[in-house]
């Protein structure tokens, strides 16, 4: 713990650069190739922390780190996960451990009506968004091929079922229903509009001409938030053409699902009440530590339909009257991870939480209207949340030398480990994102980092 704090207190001090500056193989060349076969002292491992292990990081919570989505860590939480390691229970079934089951009851109903969602929606709490997808999709298979996993699984379908996903849908969708049997040819990437959000035309028309080819549409996927610009598909209309064609609705909002804890963003998903299954990230923006992700179902009988086992030895008299949340998931032990929710629930309140997520939005919006106003620097996405999608253009520089000069100069801010950035790619070009959401980023840190961005960019263009 005092090891933790003190790494902490570098981080806020801004002595750790944010970006590990290893190269490839260093810390394997610096490991023994066996495992030793006396023990060390607790106090040699710890210098190997410092000396082996920190070179090698990168650094997730530093104030700096604007890449990738903003990760959970704080302190509290950090306690919960350290308080379920140091306890040890594994969630078999309830009588494994009472508690751990029923405080992951009480946290998701906690989460859901934070979130605005009705009460008829039930929570259970998997590892990642990645998982949880996965089990949303295996559900939409077996409810649209009358459990056919009981019988001869995918075989034994009339007709191939088809899996519908935005053009900006997150990279773990596809591999959910390629894992879950569905086939690449079977999962149909829709059209986004101007804001990259997915065409509910286009769905409609890519269901109808499905049906006409013999197809059976069987689940649409929504995005609230998506990866490289935090749009937000529009989810009354998609929830209105899913149960009038009798298609399983799954909304990811593992990032931007956490918007939904304040009022006011909850009209990008009005119509939610419709979905199946939604699957929410607290181990992101709502700083609880990874990992911990929120699935919520409709219907939780039809999940742990799907995904019971009740091998004798688990089976108790308690059986009836209880969750045992084996059933509603793969695993079939569990961590007992409502721990890092509780904790940071209760030390930091919810004014605390939302007063941060405002925070993050207006930092945003700072760092767009910069953006906006400094040719010939441009904004490639609306800022939605707290996500700017930015490209800096000099004159003359077009196609693949834009794109070199806009991975060179995010490279160059990354290798300097000063602040850290993620290129992506949107309408075949490369961008880079600022995502601004990590606890301890301020103003401040927005604001050098601007002036970061323009140095480098600067830089790189007088490169050639």
């Amino acid at each position: 713990m005092e090891w933790v704090a003190a790494y902490r207190e570098r981080l806020a001090r801004g002595e750790l650069p944010v970006q590990s500056a290893a190269k490839p193989g260093d810390l394997v060349a610096q490991l023994p190739a066996a495992a030793p076969e006396q023990g060390e002292s607790f106090e040699a491992i710890l210098g190997d922390l410092d000396r082996l292990i920190l070179p090698g990081i990168t650094h997730w919570q530093h104030p700096r780190f604007f890449g990738y989505f903003p990760s959970g860590g704080s302190l509290a939480s950090v306690l919960g996960d350290m308080v379920s390691t140091g306890l040890g229970v594994i969630g078999l079934n309830w009588q494994a451990s009472p508690a751990l089951t029923e405080l992951e009851q009480v946290m998701t109903d906690w989460l859901r009506d934070l979130l605005g969602l009705p009460s008829g929606f039930s929570g259970v709490i998997q590892d990642t968004a990645s998982v949880a997808s996965l089990i949303a999709l295996i559900c939409a298979r077996e409810r649209a091929s009358d459990y056919s996993a009981e019988r001869v699984g995918l075989q034994g379908t009339e007709a191939p079922l088809v899996v519908y996903v935005s053009a900006q849908a997150h990279s773990s969708i596809e591999k959910a229903a390629l894992l879950a049997g569905f086939g690449r040819q079977h999962v149909h990437a829709i059209p986004v509009d101007a804001e990259f959000r997915m065409q509910v035309e286009a769905l409609a028309a890519a269901v109808a001409a499905d049906r006409a080819a013999g197809l059976r549409p069987c689940a649409i996927v929504a995005t609230t938030g998506t990866t490289a610009t935090t749009a937000m598909d529009p989810i009354a209309p998609l929830a209105a053409l899913a149960q009038r064609e009798g298609i399983w609705l799954h909304v990811d909002g593992a990032m931007g699902g956490l918007a939904m804890l304040l009022p006011e963003c909850r009209h990008y998903w009005q119509g939610i009440e419709g979905a199946d299954s939604i699957v929410v990230n607290p181990h992101k923006w709502m700083t609880v530590a990874f990992d911990c992700s929120l699935y919520l179902v409709r219907d939780p009988e039809h999940l742990v339909r799907v995904m019971s086992t009740r091998p004798s030895y688990l089976q108790t008299p308690m059986d009836a009257q209880v969750r045992n949340y084996r059933d509603w998931g793969i695993p079939l032990g569990r961590r007992f991870r409502a721990l890092k929710i509780w904790l940071t629930l209760r030390e930091q309140g919810m004014e605390t939480i939302r007063a941060r997520l405002r925070r993050d939005m207006a930092n945003a919006r700072w760092l767009a209207a910069q953006v906006d106003g400094a040719a010939p620097w441009r904004r490639i996405a609306p800022v939605t949340l707290q996500t700017v999608c930015v490209r800096h253009e000099p004159p003359g520089l077009e196609g693949a030398a834009l794109d070199r000069h806009t991975r060179r100069w995010a490279q160059a801010i990354n290798d300097s480990g000063v602040a850290y950035l993620t290129p992506a790619m949107v309408d075949d070009r490369w961008m880079v994102r600022v995502s601004i959401g990590i606890e301890s980023t301020e103003a401040r840190h927005v604001e050098a980092l601007w002036q970061t961005m323009r140095a480098a960019a600067d830089a790189s263009a007088r490169e050639g």
